[in-house]
């Protein structure tokens, strides 16, 4: 399974789009600061998520979440 996750900065200000295999595993990674594009703004907590059980598509949805078209998307409906 990849997972497409959303995390939200605790202050509300900041959000994450990343793909993974292990979603705890990431997100304790993301509140660690081992992340270098996440480390500054954390703690993290997860806002939504999304299971795919095809890698090919986990991906094609990221990139679209990154997209601006995405974005809007995403926080209007997560």
């Amino acid at each position: 399974m990849k997972y497409v996750y959303i995390l939200e900065s605790l202050d509300s200000e900041h959000f994450y789009v990343g793909i993974t295999d292990d979603l705890r595993a990431r997100l304790a990674k993301h509140n660690a600061g081992e992340v270098p594009h996440t480390s500054k703004y954390g703690p993290w907590r997860i806002r939504t998520y999304f299971a795919f059980d095809d890698a090919a598509r986990a991906v094609a949805f990221v990139r679209y979440l990154k997209s601006g078209s995405g974005r809007a998307f995403a926080k209007k409906h997560f």
